[in-house]
């Protein structure tokens, strides 16, 4: 029975696979026959992605790609890959007039230095195949609207967007494809370190059409979408995944 949406044979990279978004594309690309690449800082919760992915031949290793030499030793390493999901990303909350050089640096090191890097490397190192797709796991933040304090985390997902429309139309002639997620908020362990309380978390929710964030595994169902073939005519794309949110 033929499923444009397998991705049985394909082998993708993961990145910020330890927890959220990332494990949730990990877990997900596994469970549709995906060989599975997954690296991330965490290397304790790596390994627990790593246990929860299924079937055989996936492989993991411990990265911080905040660091420009960690990125140019990992290319070399890494087998012919038919897709990358981005996932990888930090959220720093700091009103604009407070952003210093080193807090705008340090999350565009990891939100957008990371993954361009690490696209453009592979391309350069042959890794990444002909027909391949690259996924973005960008923001409504930053694309769509934006939020009190959340000016250098919005540049960061603005700056990814307009990176990618740009490499669909360059790497169009190599059949590869380059699109971006741009989810609402998502219900992940960013919310444990308690810094906005149960009850505003539960007012928030009010201001979505379908009254609930989202989930990482509807996140990952789009990322698998966009690395299928059942996906092979889009690139360039934002793909908005909110609840309604920018409805209102």
């Amino acid at each position: 029975m033929n499923n444009p949406f397998t991705l049985q044979g394909k082998v993708i990279l993961v990145t910020g696979a330890s927890s959220g978004i990332g494990r949730a594309v990990a877990i997900e690309c596994s469970r549709m026959g995906a060989k599975v690449i997954i690296t991330a800082r965490n290397s304790s919760r790596l390994e627990e992605t790593f246990s929860q992915l299924e079937g055989k031949g996936h492989s993991l290793f411990t990265a911080d790609i905040s660091k420009p030499d960690v990125i140019e030793n990992m290319i070399p390493n890494l087998p012919s890959l038919d897709g990358i999901t981005h996932c990888a990303g930090i959220i720093k909350n700091i009103p604009f007039v407070y952003a210093s050089p080193e807090n705008i640096e340090e999350v565009m090191k990891i939100n957008f230095y990371a993954p361009a890097e690490i696209t453009r490397m592979s391309i350069k190192a042959k890794k990444l195949k002909r027909d391949s797709s690259v996924v973005f796991i960008s923001s409504v933040s930053g694309v769509f609207c934006s939020a009190i304090a959340s000016s250098v985390y919005s540049a960061s997902k603005g700056a990814i967007n307009g990176l990618l429309k740009g490499m669909a139309l360059d790497l169009a002639p190599k059949g590869i494809r380059v699109n971006s997620i741009n989810p609402g908020v998502v219900e992940t362990h960013i919310f444990d370190a308690d810094v906005i309380s149960r009850e505003q978390l539960e007012e928030d929710k009010k201001r979505y059409p379908l009254k609930r964030f989202g989930k990482p595994e509807e996140i990952a169902y789009a990322a698998v979408y966009l690395l299928s073939d059942a996906s092979a005519w889009i690139t360039g794309t934002n793909l908005l995944i909110d609840g309604g949110y920018t409805l209102l």
